[in-house]
């Protein structure tokens, strides 16, 4: 491949009330602007349809995605780079990426998988409810996979700005829209995922 052809990279979130899926759209932008071609997917949902529809903001979310495709394993193997957004669940990604993470064995045992550029981020309630641990956990998933972690580290001041996290974007959600410093990580990031993909395609 040339350096001509551009990044194809797929988000793949999950969302119960809206955080991880604002954190997709401004990624899937930024990437958008630095030259890849991006498709943002949701893991499906697992919970029992009458205790999302008992929450109306859990419902209200599911409506206002139903126009974003469930993400399959060909989603992944189409792409070069990914990026996953998910909640924090007690230390850990939420279940419904954890249930998609289980329908790509098929992909894992031919090595479909292997050197694609990987980052995740994630969102908690509290800045010390488990976000670093969600995002080191999907690492090394993604380490068993063959694939090429690039986290954002320390590479841009954002990081600073946003908390300091450098293993990936990790918002401390309340229900608020993102706060700016944020969206520039988040931005920050997606960039840095996209060059260092180019790099490697190049």
């Amino acid at each position: 491949m040339t350096n001509s052809s551009p990044v194809r990279l797929t988000i793949v979130y999950y969302s119960t009330y809206g955080t991880n899926h604002q954190m997709a759209e401004v990624a899937a932008e930024a990437a958008r602007e630095a030259g890849a071609e991006v498709r943002i997917v949701k893991a499906r949902e697992t919970a029992p349809q009458e205790v999302v529809n008992g929450q109306d903001a859990w419902k209200a979310q599911q409506e206002r995605t139903a126009h974003i495709p469930e993400a399959t394993p060909a989603d992944l193997e189409n792409a070069d780079a990914i990026l996953f957004s998910s909640p924090t669940r007690f230390g850990g990604a939420a279940s419904q990426i954890r249930a998609y993470i289980d329908t790509l064995g098929g992909l894992w045992a031919t090595g479909a998988l292997a050197n694609k550029t990987f980052s995740a981020m994630t969102s908690a309630q509290n800045p010390n409810g488990g976000q670093e641990t969600t995002l080191q956990t999907l690492y090394i998933t993604a380490m068993h996979w063959g694939a090429i972690l690039v986290p954002p580290g320390y590479t841009d001041p954002a990081i600073f700005a946003s908390g300091g996290n450098p293993y990936g974007a990790s918002v401390t959600a309340n229900g608020q829209p993102l706060s700016e410093a944020d969206r520039d990580t988040i931005r920050h990031q997606a960039r840095r995922l996209v060059e260092v993909t180019q790099k490697l395609k190049g």
